[in-house]
């Protein structure tokens, strides 16, 4: 109850307003089905003739603040609702008493059910606005976390707690909210009004609802372990899924299908296994709680009735009845309240993966004094060394980068060229030593200002599935179309986007997918001529293309590149031959630097690689 609590505490605050109704609305609903119940003594007594007592009119002056007119309250209440009825029986007769009480059974039936609905109807905005929180909140967590945090997880997995562990948040949580705050209502009352009629009675109900609930808790705890085992397998599935998706070229050119088929279906069955022992711990909850009220009720029909038979009873046989059908009426909210607890602790499974991403903590901060950052002259890289876990990616790297100049980065793969780039718009931090723009520490701007300076054009074009101007203006606020049509003419992109069905509001596809890989190299770098950035990052931008795309695609870059900073990647060592420096990596420090020539000429790892390239 503790976790579910501080669930509550976390989501509710924002639409308490709602909660205060729905908990209004339930105590009215619950008091008026204790007064309709209230109309079955009379009924009885004028059906069987029970009560022979007479009744006479009490004048009762009721004071707020005078303790001992609210414990005389009940009885003159009492009395004097039964010689009401008498008097009627007498002046009217009882047909006609029945006729009265049956309208009064039905507008406080009407009444009950109104504020019934009212409880559900102030319920639906906290369930829908909770989940819809979360979904925010997660969706908001995923873009702020760097990205080590997802080098950890699996994409599918992710996938998976925002669909399969959100949906199971509002099936199994916010579904049960209603259930959570109406049958304790109900049940408290309930218990009051049975207090009232016979306190020796109730008390054999406070004995043994908490051991029904003892048993309730031990199942459900166990219910939990289960789901959130189930919840982890449906993020392998998704996991397989989705890397299946990425990797059906690979699969079908090695004939794999039978082996992924076959991996699937083994996590599938373990899926199915875990799913099964939740779904019958959960249907459990409704057999024993009906087991448990009717063992309950058997023994409250066998002591009250004893009390009577014996004489020495302090109620009569109707009011008897009356109480057993308070006490059934606590029956079905104590079950839904367990089908509630149940239903619950198999959501707070799905909470605790879900809290996986919420609570991850992010190891890249802004300042809480931010500096203000531009480029006006360097860029610089001072003794810098980083490491993604144990091992040195980074040593010693100290790069001078006057602005304007084009620095190339080349190497073997795992030289560490992509890491020491990412370090610059700080999608990891360094370990030790610093890189500074103008002799500010990168470090003491917002990670906003500082992303604000640069353009990335990568190897893999990142699009998005929407229109080409949606993806053209996608990091520039209310740009223009003619301001997207300029770029795309720099990028040597106009042409082909014009040829399309709509033009600029034509749809790509998923990333891209209906565009060439040369075409979506343009469309990313036309993304990059429209920000106009200070600092533009090109990794290994026309590796992937054919000679043509690639003619057109080094032509667009040249122009995006004219009279900027910029930082390259490369592993087509004819891309950069103009470059102003050239820095060759090796085992995570540069070994080599110059323009192509002066390398060339020192007949090192430089040379080396372009003789690899040549033959």
């Amino acid at each position: 109850m503790k976790d579910f609590l501080r669930v509550l505490r976390r989501f509710v605050p924002p639409y308490k307003k709602y909660l205060v109704w729905n908990v209004i609305c339930n105590i009215l609903s619950a008091i008026l089905n204790l007064l309709s119940f209230a109309l079955i003594i009379p009924i009885l007594n004028i059906l069987f003739r029970i009560d022979e007592t007479q009744y006479t009119y009490t004048d009762f002056h009721f004071q707020f603040f005078n303790f001992e007119t609210w414990r005389g309250m009940p009885e003159a209440v009492k009395n004097n609702f039964f010689w009401f009825v008498q008097d009627m029986i007498e002046t009217k007769g009882g047909s006609f008493a029945l006729i009265i009480l049956g309208i009064f059974l039905v507008v406080a039936t009407f009444l009950k059910v109104f504020t019934m609905y009212m409880a559900f109807f102030t319920m639906i905005p906290i369930r829908t606005g909770v989940v819809r929180d979360i979904r925010n909140q997660i969706n908001k967590k995923i873009t702020e976390l760097p990205l080590g945090f997802f080098s950890k997880e699996r994409k599918g997995d992710i996938i998976a707690r925002v669909s399969g562990d959100v949906n199971e948040i509002e099936t199994s949580i916010m579904s049960s909210l209603d259930m959570l705050f109406k049958n304790p209502i109900l049940i408290i009352i309930y218990l009051i009004g049975m207090i009232a009629i016979s306190w020796r009675l109730t008390v054999f109900v406070f004995i043994l609802l908490p051991v029904a609930g003892y048993i309730m808790g031990q199942v459900g705890k166990k219910l939990k372990r289960k789901s959130f085992e189930g919840q982890q397998q449906w993020g392998y599935l998704m996991s397989q899924i989705e890397e299946t998706l990425g990797g059906l070229r690979i699969i079908k050119a090695f004939n794999a299908e039978d082996k992924i088929q076959q991996r699937f279906e083994k996590s599938n069955n373990d899926f199915r296994r875990l799913t099964n022992r939740v779904y019958r711990r959960q249907q459990m909850a409704h057999p024993m709680s009906e087991f448990l009220g009717t063992a309950t009720i058997a023994i409250v029909l066998w002591y009250g009735g004893s009390l009577i038979l014996s004489n020495n009873s302090t109620i009569d046989a109707s009011t008897f009845i009356y109480y057993l059908v308070i006490f059934y009426s606590i029956i079905n909210p104590a079950k839904d309240l367990s089908k509630s607890a149940y239903a619950i602790q198999k959501g707070l499974a799905s909470m605790d993966r879900v809290d996986k991403i919420l609570q991850a903590e992010s190891n890249i901060h802004d300042p809480k004094d931010p500096q203000p950052i531009a480029l006006h002259d360097h860029i610089q890289y001072n003794n810098v060394w980083f490491k993604y876990q144990n091992d040195w990616v980074l040593k010693g790297i100290n790069l001078h980068i006057p602005k304007g100049k084009t620095v190339a980065l080349v190497g073997q793969s795992g030289s560490g060229k992509s890491t020491l780039v990412d370090l610059l718009p700080r999608f990891y931090d360094v370990t030790d030593g610093a890189i500074t723009i103008d002799d500010t520490d990168i470090r003491t701007a917002t990670l906003r200002d500082l992303r604000e300076l640069m353009g990335n054009v990568n190897q893999e074009a990142i699009l998005f599935n929407d229109t080409f101007f949606n993806n053209i203006a996608f990091g520039v606020a209310n740009a223009t179309l003619d301001e997207v049509k300029a770029a795309a003419r720099i990028a040597n992109a106009h042409e082909f986007i014009m040829a399309t069905p709509d033009g600029y509001d034509t749809n790509i596809g998923d990333r891209g997918g209906k565009l060439s890989g040369g075409q979506r190299q343009r469309i990313s770098i036309a993304r990059a001529i429209l920000k106009n950035p200070a600092i533009l990052i090109l990794d290994e931008a026309t590796s992937a293309l054919d000679t043509e795309s690639e003619r057109l695609v080094q032509e667009a870059l040249e122009n995006l590149m004219r009279n900027r900073t910029t930082i390259v990647i490369a592993h087509r060592l004819s891309t950069i031959r103009n470059a102003d420096e050239i820095c060759v990596m090796h085992e995570g420090e540069i070994v080599e630097r110059g323009r192509h020539d002066d390398l060339i000429a020192l007949n090192g790892y430089y040379k080396r690689l372009c003789d690899m390239q040549s033959f």
